[in-house]
């Protein structure tokens, strides 16, 4: 089985993280790939990031010409997961939606920790509009920056300090809000005493279920082929998606 994994930004190092965390959590026989857009944020924290971030990795995935059974997108609460289902032919597991329907197995409410605070309304509507937002006792940021997680440290006392936050708010699981976060979660769960699920990890086993399971996009509605028609990306690279 192969799996495209997408990082929702422009820097290497973290899709390279990323990457590793996905490695760790696949089965037997299941192969991953980094796809890191040549063009975008480096890092995204925001409306205008996400969606700049959405069509950089569309970009990215309607280019990439190697076969491929799955993709993951890496990106927490970011926007395009909808776009990538009428694109791709193959079953797109976005590891917001992933982490939190995995959180709804294990408790009645989940939290998520994120990154920066501005994120975090972001991170609802996303939930939201996946379906799970009812279940979430709150989105919580720990005051750090994308780039800034490579601290561990300090990441890992500010990832705490936020999961205790949302904890007391009433959440039975937490989610780590943010793909470069991928690894904490057994340090975390340790220290807060409650089940943690890193996204990456959640995306990559509901893709590997789907692909074993012989399950596709529905193409009834909501994610049928998008119409043929001209579309231009970029500068001037038109053709029909």
């Amino acid at each position: 089985m192969r799996i495209v994994v997408t990082n929702c930004n422009t820097t290497q190092e973290m899709t390279e993280e990323i990457v590793r965390g996905a490695r760790a959590a696949a089965g037997p026989g299941t192969t991953v790939t980094g796809l890191t857009p040549a063009w975008g944020p480096e890092s995204a924290e925001g409306w205008l990031d996400s969606y700049l971030s959405a069509a950089a990795v569309l970009d990215t995935l309607r280019t990439y010409d190697e076969p491929y059974d799955a993709v993951v997108m890496a990106g927490f609460g970011e926007h395009g997961r909808e776009g990538a289902r009428e694109l791709l032919d193959v079953p797109v597991v976005d590891i917001t939606e992933a982490a939190a329907h995995l959180a709804c197995l294990l408790g009645r409410r989940y939290g998520v920790v994120t990154t920066l605070e501005r994120s975090c309304g972001q991170i609802e509507d996303s939930l939201e509009t996946a379906g799970v937002g009812r279940n979430c006792a709150g989105v919580v940021g720990t005051g750090l920056g994308v780039l800034e997680l490579h601290d561990t440290d300090r990441t890992v006392r500010a990832f705490v300090d936020a999961a205790r936050r949302v904890r007391d708010a009433g959440a039975e699981v937490l989610v780590l809000g943010c793909a470069g976060m991928t690894g904490l979660q057994q340090v975390v769960a340790e220290k807060v005493g409650v089940p943690v699920v890193d996204g990456v990890g959640a995306a990559v086993k509901l893709a590997e279920a789907l692909v074993g399971l012989g399950l596709e996009t529905s193409r009834a509605g909501t994610y049928a082929k998008p119409p043929a028609k001209q579309r231009v990306w970029g500068r001037g690279d038109g053709g029909a998606a």
